[in-house]
Formats: C-alpha cells, sequence, structure tokens
C-alpha cells in the first residue's frame, strides 16, 4: 500500500477541480492547471476531497498510484500558493540581472548568457548575487532553475558558482606543501 497515495487530496476554499474528459483541471486565485489522467489509476472527486486508488493490482498500477497523487496536490499548491525556487550566486563577478522576460548572467564567460524566462514564470533578482524564481507549475519552476545553475555549478575548493538557497556545498581541502 502506497502511504502517499492513501490520502486523499483536500481542496481549499477557492479552488475548483472537475475530473472529465481524460483531464482534471483545477482553477485557484494564481491561474489554472491541468493534469492528464492515467488508466492505471482510479479518480473520485467528492467532499471536496480527490481520492486516488489503483483501478488493479498491478504492479504498474501502483507504481503511478503515489505518483499521480503527489501530481494533483502539487497542481492544487500551484494554483493556491505558487512555487518558488532561490539561487545564490558567489564569486567575483559574478551577477544576475533581470530585465522583463529576460535573464542576463555574468558568470566569468567571455560574454554574458541571456536566457529567455519561460511563459509562466516570473524571475526577479532583488540583488545582483540573488535569484528568485517563481511560478505555479512546480516542474517548470525547478527546470529553469536547474538550467541557469548548470551555467556554473558550485565547485568545491573555493564555492565559486550557482547554487540553490539551502543548499550544502561539500568543500575539499586545497593542494598541501
Amino acid at each position: 500500500m502506497s502511504r502517499t497515495g492513501k490520502k486523499p487530496v483536500t481542496i481549499p476554499s477557492g479552488v475548483t477541480a472537475t475530473i472529465e474528459g481524460g483531464l482534471i483541471s483545477v482553477k485557484g486565485p494564481k491561474g489554472a492547471m491541468t493534469l492528464p489522467l492515467v488508466d492505471e489509476v482510479t479518480y473520485a472527486l467528492e467532499d471536496g476531497k480527490i481520492q486516488v486508488m489503483p483501478a488493479n493490482e498491478t504492479k504498474r498500477s501502483r507504481a503511478f498510484w503515489g505518483m499521480q497523487r503527489t501530481l494533483i496536490q502539487n497542481l492544487v499548491d500551484g494554483v493556491t500558493a505558487g512555487f518558488q525556487k532561490t539561487l545564490e550566486i558567489t564569486g567575483v563577478g559574478y551577477r544576475a540581472n533581470a530585465q522583463g522576460q529576460k535573464l542576463k548572467l555574468q558568470l566569468g564567460y567571455s560574454h554574458d548568457v541571456d536566457l529567455d524566462v519561460p511563459e509562466g514564470l516570473t524571475v526577479a533578482t532583488p540583488d545582483q548575487t540573488t535569484v528568485h524564481i517563481h511560478g505555479i507549475d512546480k516542474q517548470k519552476v525547478g527546470q529553469f532553475a536547474a538550467e541557469i545553475r548548470q551555467w556554473r555549478k558550485p565547485e568545491p575548493y573555493k564555492g565559486k558558482g550557482i547554487k540553490y538557497r539551502g543548499e550544502f556545498i561539500f568543500r575539499k581541502e586545497g593542494k598541501k606543501k
């Protein structure tokens, strides 16, 4: 039995959810999102809760059970509160600047790195070494943060690079004489 899958997804007030045509649609104060439904899992919407159960006892349906419940929970969380990732830039001369739907990064290369912000996300740079990524889709927020981090991963000797806020960088000791 899936511990995650057994819990019903509660729908808060101000959020509406509908299940029809192989899709679940969730609308809330921050926007609307949809998720395609999987045949291996059955869905029931009743009393302001969505219950997810496996359709049969196959290994595949049990594998999808907890994952589908988590994806539905992410839809509800996204349209109510949204998701945020914060990146911190460490290094001399490394900086970021958000200009509308563009993010300009200076990371020690001979050129600036210009990234287009995907639709549905907002990027803010309160200072030159911090990047906040906001959005209602958890996957898009995480993917864009990973793409930014990919340009300069933190290195273990001086800790220079782009890291997530709260991420621990294992530090190595340099050469000894």
